[in-house]
């Protein structure tokens, strides 16, 4: 018998009460598992350790690859970054995988309507890479980066996913009607890819009538695979159809390391009642032992989970009430006693191992000409648009260079569109070389020292083309 060596984290609040469950759930089936038990979160912050990840945490999952996780809560007043977000980045586990399914027993809008399909999110870029800057007192700003690379390897893990799961069609979701660029690069990618996946459905949707379509035809998906926010909406969205985040599970994989947590939080006020409803963490302990081969220990687990779903003999507080309702330990051991059991509730899968995309770790770098044309640069200023559109065209007189236009939040104001806008201190300025030559650094830093001796400057964006295509966007108004 295959011994598997696997990190446990137990977690914060309610997590050493599920992860207990799923473990001696797994212990029961016979699989032979060694828990290696190590510290994160809320106990670590408290230690004065910031990241909540020590370093022997660390070294364990170097070490074995595999991690069954509680939830882990950032406490205030202490500590920084996630401990959650700080594992998933450390390990480069850049697929989260959320299945989506309807359970029996289980009290939903809509039961009956065999909801069943998987939210493949792209776990570590994008707006929740977490780059920000107050740019004035009044003006954040968050950096949306996503990449070639990041794109290729999520889609490809969904087109895998849906293979391995014998599923049949894949439905890209974006807002690449508005984020051309970004979310467009995600769009681009699904499309080329699909190509390779003759056999398996590619379908884009805009993510807000992906989120219109799941309230209406749930049934209708298959798997979903969209960037980090848009998933992390959409997964919770899908929980809430089929009962509730007890019934969430989640896997966060790399190509080195894999995660495997529920999708909901550590409740803190409920810890220590044995109350909690652990299917989630059970869960996703079930992707575990796929991901390691275990298959019919999976669907042994499964099985009985459904199954004393099914005779409700031990049902938890969330699902029937507080009264006559099951504790977390009654739940589990009611499992463990249909262990061997058979439900009809599901249409059996026949799993086969998830292929993860082989992709270089050298750093990527895309081919192309590029020039650079101009920049927008981003002035602090209490001044009203005509004021200081007309100061900057005479502090530029002399330059091969023009302001092109000025806009705020986003909306052309100068020159003047004739309508009232409301504006904030912070103006991106466009500036473009004369007759689209290129603008080289010493040019620009020329406009810099200009421009600095009368207003404060806070950041610059080159304006690049990239062989026949223009690598920025218009503002709204702009010609």
């Amino acid at each position: 018998m295959t011994k598997h060596v696997v990190t446990f984290i137990p977690g914060d609040g309610i997590g050493t009460e599920v992860t207990n469950a799923a473990r001696k759930i797994i212990d029961a089936t016979g699989v032979n598992i060694e828990w290696e038990e190590c510290l994160a979160g809320s106990v670590v912050f408290k230690q004065g350790l910031a990241t909540g990840v020590p370093e022997e945490t660390i070294n364990s999952i170097k070490r074995n690859r595999v991690v069954l996780k509680g939830p882990l809560e950032t406490p205030v007043g202490f500590g920084e970054k996630s401990a959650n977000v700080t594992l998933r980045k450390l390990f480069e586990t850049y697929a989260n995988i959320r299945p989506i399914r309807e359970f029996p027993n289980i009290p939903s809008p809509y039961q009956g309507r065999e909801i069943d399909f998987v939210i493949v999110r792209e776990n570590v870029e994008d707006l929740y890479a977490g780059i920000e800057y107050m740019q004035t007192p009044g003006v954040a700003q968050t950096l949306k980066l996503i990449t070639r690379k990041g794109c290729e390897k999520i889609v490809r893990v969904a087109f895998e996913l849906a293979l391995s799961e014998g599923r049949k069609k894949v439905h890209c979701a974006t807002k690449a009607n508005i984020m051309k660029f970004s979310e467009g690069m995600l769009k681009q990618t699904f499309e080329d890819i699909s190509k390779e996946y003759p056999t398996i459905e590619a379908h884009h949707i805009i993510v807000d009538n992906c989120a219109h379509q799941l309230v209406k035809t749930p049934e209708s998906f298959d798997v979903i695979v969209t960037t980090n926010m848009n998933g992390d909406i959409l997964s919770d969205l899908g929980s809430g159809l089929i009962g509730g985040l007890g019934f969430a599970p989640g896997a966060n994989l790399g190509n080195d390391v894999a995660i495997f947590e529920a999708v909901h939080g550590s409740a803190p006020k409920y810890a220590g009642q044995n109350t909690i409803n652990p299917t989630a963490v059970i869960l996703s302990s079930l992707m575990m032992l796929r991901y390691l081969g275990e298959f019919e220990a999976a669907n042994t687990i499964e099985q009985a989970i459904l199954v004393t779903l099914q005779e409700g003999q031990a049902l938890t507080r969330d699902v029937i009430g507080k009264q006559d309702a099951a504790s977390t330990t009654a739940y589990c051991e009611e499992i463990i006693k249909n262990l061997g059991k058979k439900s009809t509730f599901w249409k059996a899968r026949n799993y086969t191992p998830l292929k993860m995309p082989v992709i270089s770790r050298a750093p990527e770098i895309v081919k192309a000409s590029s020039k650079v044309v101009g920049i927008d640069l981003f002035i602090q200023s209490n001044s009203n648009a005509e004021d200081l559109g007309k100061s900057l065209e005479e502090i530029v007189s002399g330059l091969p260079i023009m302001l092109k236009m000025i806009s705020n939040r986003g909306v052309k104001v100068y020159p003047s569109t004739g309508t009232s806008l409301d504006v904030v201190d912070l103006w991106s300025c466009r500036f473009m070389s004369e007759k689209q030559v290129d603008m080289t650094d010493q040019l620009i830093c020329r406009l810099l020292e200009k421009v600095s001796l009368s207003y404060t400057w806070m950041h610059l964006e080159k304006l690049t083309i990239f062989g026949e295509r223009i690598g920025f966007t218009k503002a709204q108004g702009e010609d």
